[in-house]
């Protein structure tokens, strides 16, 4: 039977908060359009745990033996023979019933959980991919025993009190007579067996919390809130078993000089109004070095200028990048000296009565744009 427990990550004696708690954490790791279609299937398993273990009627079926979530289990079709009945008596009652109690001792060997963690990266390691260091809270190998739980290395003995089946039987008296009754062994915690020089580092589980320094490598390209998986880098098992996968949600912090827009790159550029008038070549800083971009001559402002090439790596298509966008702020002058001033107001009076003439049309129209000097001279008057 599916251990919907163990898919959520909580004990059997879970609360209702507990249960809900786990089950918003694994639906947001292994949700597809997160994690990837891949894990399409997981998330349907961890919908299936909630479902059940949500349900207090449900889970208390599940509990005694019965799937609610499987039709050959017998749940909604009816009793139909005593099999059934059989093993949920036995659940509770142990073989008084005819059936073999509880399912077996649980193997020490667990497979460890797997962990989300995040790191934030800046906007050129998102541009050109690269190694990043990284440390992770996780469950590692306990060094002292080497994952085996003892203190000498020895095995794990069998039980004495329960005899290696997990399980030990005591009489209850119910209102139908004095019946037996299963519960895991408290010696061995149903596990069977008893490490009996128990590790003094890990206490028997072969595993200790440990913060281990790695490096992630960034693909070129990555966007914000990606989530990179890393295989086997999550929490060890206890007693050796295999380590879960870790996932790592990636922040891109931002930059004081770049804006990022899909692949592009968007900047910003104050230029002076005779730059704009004339034309000039500007030297800006990029992520590739110093790079020369030619303002047009008669340049507006809010204009951009487009430098192919110098944007952000396509993710899919490593050879691919995107543009660089330049915005450019044209500066305006706000203190002049008269001849300063009269050489504006003449290059105005020649200039501006052409861009400035409006064209009369019966229907409303959006205002005819200014000329850049017909701005430029209201704003000195």
């Amino acid at each position: 039977m599916t251990d919907y427990y163990e898919i959520l990550g909580v004990s059997r004696t879970a609360s209702e908060e507990e249960i809900k708690k786990a089950y918003r954490h694994k639906s947001r790791q292994y949700h597809p359009d997160i994690a990837g279609p891949e894990f399409e299937e997981k998330f349907k398993e961890v919908n299936s745990a909630y479902e059940v273990l949500s349900d207090p009627d449900k889970r208390q079926m599940y509990d005694a033996g019965v799937d609610p979530n499987n039709p050959q289990s017998g749940y909604g079709a009816g009793f139909s023979g005593m099999g059934d009945m059989g093993d949920i008596f036995s659940s509770f009652f142990g073989s008084a019933f005819g059936a073999a109690s509880g399912s077996g001792p649980i193997p020490r060997t667990q497979p460890g959980r797997d962990s989300l963690e995040s790191m934030t990266i800046d906007l050129r390691t998102a541009v050109f991919g690269g190694n990043q260091k990284f440390t992770v809270d996780t469950f590692g190998v306990c060094n002292q025993c080497g994952g085996s739980g003892s203190q000498d290395g020895s095995q794990p003995q069998t039980c004495p009190d329960c005899h290696g089946s997990g399980q030990v039987q005591k009489m209850v008296r119910t209102m139908l007579g004095t019946m037996m009754s299963s519960s895991p062994c408290p010696t061995c915690q149903g596990h069977g067996t008893v490490i009996e020089d128990p590790c003094t580092v890990c206490h028997g589980q072969g595993r200790v919390r440990v913060k281990r320094d790695m490096t992630v490598s960034i693909p070129a390209g990555i966007v914000d809130d990606a989530r990179i998986r890393l295989a086997h880098q999550g929490e060890v098992g206890e007693c050796g078993g295999p380590a879960g996968d870790l996932y790592i949600d990636v922040r891109i912090k931002p930059d004081r000089q770049f804006t990022r827009q899909g692949n592009d790159l968007h900047c910003w550029i104050r230029v002076p109004m005779s730059w704009a008038v004339l034309g000039h070549t500007v030297e800006i800083d990029t992520f590739d070095g110093m790079h020369n971009v030619d303002i047009p001559a008669g340049c507006q402002p809010e204009q951009t200028v487009t430098v192919k090439n110098l944007g952000v790596t396509d993710i899919r298509d490593n050879t691919e990048r995107g543009d660089l966008i330049v915005h450019v702020n044209v500066e305006i002058p706000t203190k002049l000296n008269d001849k300063e001033r009269s050489l504006i107001e003449q290059f105005c009076d020649m200039h501006d009565d052409e861009d400035g003439q409006l064209d009369c049309n019966a229907k409303p129209v959006a205002p005819a744009k200014k000329g850049f000097f017909t701005k430029l001279k209201e704003a000195f008057n």
